[in-house]
């Protein structure tokens, strides 16, 4: 793969240490404004980024490139990745992936059509642990109920209380909890579950209308999900999906998924037993996974990429992509 990263803002700067070791991977050029031009140089210098841009016209036509990586604001996913598909570049777009379903589906018929490769950046789905969950899901038995919580209190959430207002907590440039923080939830919900029958989105809301916190309700024929995502406030983080069989449980933040525990009940047991509370004790398989130690959270997927890529794996490709639409489906109810 040989990128060109566009951006010099915090993701981008996590992103440039995770792909570091990757070997498949050359960062041939780095885009920036022109504001922000001395931080591109300085990624330059210490990546051996050998092209420094501040039109992205000129990086497209000249840059010895065949991807491009935006990890601009949310924003200015939309047109950018246009923009780069149109010119028969590979697009990686950091989550969330666009403002709108329509425009979703509009880039992934433009990739199509120019045979490019389009993928959302979202660390959950290229994590040991997510692999394990879609494993072990067939043992949880019939599905009653999914609870996603990661909630932080946000770095610029004082800020924000001051009436200073970035991106981040701007409704115009798509920011707030739903996409920044709960999108987290969602992936890990369509990703193992598939779509619900109804959305019911209930934020809280600042005093410019953006959502500094909420829980999304998600329906389906015969169980309910929640994913609550906050930025205003703080909560132990975990995922947990409840079967007649048993429950998986990650306790920890969804996007970085640090462990999983999976326990699943003996279905033959007829004991009597009953807890303190009054409820039946059943025989219990407990298996504790703790995924291998990482480079950094999003290496994995930046090495999923490249091989993609390389090995023109159109049907894992067009697997990430449908998830990721489905994913915007949600958020285009919610909204």
């Amino acid at each position: 793969m040989k990128l060109a990263v566009l951006g010099t803002g915090k993701i981008v700067t996590e992103a440039l240490v995770a792909m570091a070791p990757i070997e498949e991977i050359s960062i041939n050029a780095i885009f920036a404004r022109p504001h922000s031009k001395n931080k591109a140089e300085g990624f330059a210098e210490k990546y051996s980024i050998k092209s420094i841009f501040t039109d992205y016209d000129e990086l497209i036509k000249n840059a010895d490139i065949d991807t491009v990586y935006i990890g601009l604001i949310n924003s200015v996913h939309y047109e950018y990745a246009k923009k780069a598909l149109e010119n028969n570049l590979n697009v990686i777009l950091e989550k969330p992936f666009v403002g709108k379903l329509s425009e979703a589906i509009e880039l992934a018929e433009i990739a199509k059509a120019h045979n490019c490769f389009l993928f959302e950046a979202i660390t959950v789905l290229h994590n040991e642990v997510f692999n394990k969950m879609k494993t072990d899901l067939p043992k949880l038995g019939n599905i009653k109920m999914v609870i996603a919580n990661y909630s932080q209190y946000s770095s610029r959430y004082d800020r924000y209380l001051n009436g200073d207002v970035d991106y981040s907590f701007d409704p115009s440039s798509l920011g707030g909890s739903l996409r920044d923080i709960n999108i987290y939830n969602i992936h890990y919900v369509a990703a193992l579950l598939g779509l619900p029958e109804n959305v019911q989105y209930f934020p809280n809301r600042g005093f410019n209308g953006i959502d500094t916190s909420g829980a999304l309700v998600l329906t389906y024929p015969t169980f309910t999900a929640v994913c609550i995502g906050a930025k205003d406030s703080d909560s132990p983080c975990f995922v947990s999906v409840q079967g007649e069989k048993g429950y998986m449980k990650i306790d920890g933040k969804p996007n970085t998924a640090p462990n999983l525990t999976v326990v699943t009940y003996d279905s033959a047991d007829d004991s009597t037993k009953k807890d303190s509370s009054g409820s039946k004790v059943r025989a219990a398989a407990v298996d504790e996974f703790i995924p291998a130690p990482v480079h950094h959270r999003m290496t994995q997927e930046f090495k999923d990429f490249a091989r993609i890529i390389a090995e023109n794996d159109i049907a894992a490709a067009n697997n990430y992509l449908e998830e990721s639409l489905d994913v915007m489906r949600i958020l285009d109810s919610a909204f």
